[in-house]
Parts: structure tokens; sequence; C-alpha cells
């Protein structure tokens, strides 16, 4: 049990790594071995590029599927794979993502669950130099508040952790949760208002292992003051940050989380209470 499977090999063939997938940049294609759905949604993402959304049958019926796929060993050990291999990424390649990526894993971000079907997800996308300096500017100003609650040897192995790939991610989002939203007319959630933020960190979660199948790596960084990023976002009042976070390549890699790799914690089984 308490053993850690890290497989080094490749992930499984998929039978739709060479489908192209039409991206929003005009004569983008890129092979992936995403689903097929996913791969359809990137398509419809592309169509909607060039025509009026159409909220007819005919977009629904594309969308549905004629059966339930059965998965095999072989896809549920890929998907094993990709868990493990879903690590948070502090060390990135300056190289920028092929076009038209970021949009493609925001509209596979868009296929998670959520509350009443609300999709209450606002990513913001910081292109502005001056807005991830500020950003950069907050972590570091928080960063050095938080190493003030450790002392001793925790404190200096604090200081040593790399808790942020601000300076060398070459893509930057934030990911905010709209609990005014109108959208699932609030079911599900007048008793637990909380759960459209939990839906947001869905997204986050789906967005998350869809990089992750393309060799990209992502990290969530925390360290940072909820009102001071909406004020350099300039995002609606109504609006509440879930986290912000770096994409990119990564510059290393490694099944294990850095934190247990560093020595500040380790992974422990799950608490399960049965009534």
């Amino acid at each position: 049990m308490g053993h850690t499977y890290c497989p080094t090999a490749l992930l499984p063939y998929c039978p739709t790594a060479l489908l192209p997938i039409p991206l929003p940049s005009p004569n983008a294609t890129k092979w992936t071995c995403l689903s097929r759905f996913a791969c359809l949604i990137a398509a419809l993402i592309g169509a909607k590029k060039k025509q009026p959304a159409d909220p007819g049958n005919h977009t629904k019926a594309a969308l549905r599927m004629a059966s339930a796929p059965d998965f095999s060993d072989e896809f549920r050990l890929g998907l094993i794979t990709l868990m493990q291999w879903r690590r948070d990424v502090r060390r990135f390649k300056t190289a920028p993502l092929p076009d038209g990526t970021l949009d493609q894993l925001l509209a596979l971000a868009s296929i998670a669950p959520s509350v009443g079907l609300s999709q209450p997800w606002r990513f913001v996308v910081v292109d502005a130099p001056e807005r991830r300096e500020a950003v950069r500017a907050c972590f570091e100003h928080c960063n050095a508040e938080a190493l003030q609650c450790f002392s001793g040897e925790r404190a200096a192995l604090y200081a040593r952790l790399k808790l942020a790939g601000l300076a060398e991610a070459p893509c930057q989002f934030a990911v905010f949760a709209d609990r005014t939203t109108a959208q699932g007319h609030g079911l599900g959630r007048l008793t637990m208002p909380a759960t459209i933020d939990y839906s947001a960190v869905m997204a986050v979660h789906t967005l998350w292992l869809a990089a992750r199948a393309e060799g990209i790596g992502m990290g969530w960084v925390s360290i940072l003051d909820p009102a001071e990023i909406a004020r350099i976002l300039d995002t609606p009042p109504e609006w509440t940050l879930i986290g912000y976070f770096c994409l990119g390549y990564p510059s290393e890699e490694d099944c294990v989380p850095t934190l247990e790799r560093e020595g500040w914690e380790q992974r422990r089984p799950p608490v399960v209470i049965r009534r």
C-alpha cells in the first residue's frame, strides 16, 4: 500500500493520437492524444470562431455520444499514469506554448462538472508584462511574510523551496469563481454556496490533467493577496479568486511531489471513516 507507482514509459498508445485538431488560430493543427470528445470540443471552438453560435439541436446532437465508451485496461493504466505525473510544477522552460494551446485547454476545462451546471469559472489570461510584474511583487511580499511564520530548520527549508515559476512560465492566468452567476438558476447551492468555488476548482483540475497529457506543466501560486490580485487584474468585484497559475513545459520532471522530495511533507494514506 505504501508503494508509489512511478512509470517511466510513455503513456499507452491512444487510437486518436493521429487525429488532427483544428485550433482557434486559422491554419494551425495539432496532433494530440485527447479523447474524441475533447477533439470534438476543440473542433467546435474553431467552428464557432467562423459563425455565430447556434443553440440548435444539431450542436447538441454532435456532442452526444452514441453509446458509453468501453474503457480498456490499457486506458485505465494510462489514466493512472497521467494522475501520477500531474505535478505542481515550479520550474519551467521559457519556450512559448504553440498557438491555440491555451484556448484548447480552457475549452477542455469547461467540460468539468459544476453545481447546477452553473459553470462559474472565469479565466483571466495575464499577458501584460506590467501586470505580471505586479503579481510577482505581490508574491514576493506575501512569501516574505509567510517565511516569518516558521522558525529554525523549518524556516531554512521554506526559504530554500521554489514556490512559484512566475519568472519563467511563458503562460500565466488566474481563475476566479463568479458567485453571483445566474447560470444554473441557483440549483444545488442554496444550502452550500461554497459549491460555486468547488466547481471552479474542478475546472482547474480538469485543465491540469489535460495540460499534463500534452506534456505541459502547471503550477498553482497561492501565496498571494486575493484582493491585490483582483486589483492588479481589474476584475469584477463579484468574482472570487481561486488561484493564479503558471503554465509551460517543465524544465525538470519527476512523478514524486517536490515537497516530498525536499523533505517538507510526506504523502499519507487517505483518512476514511465508515459509519
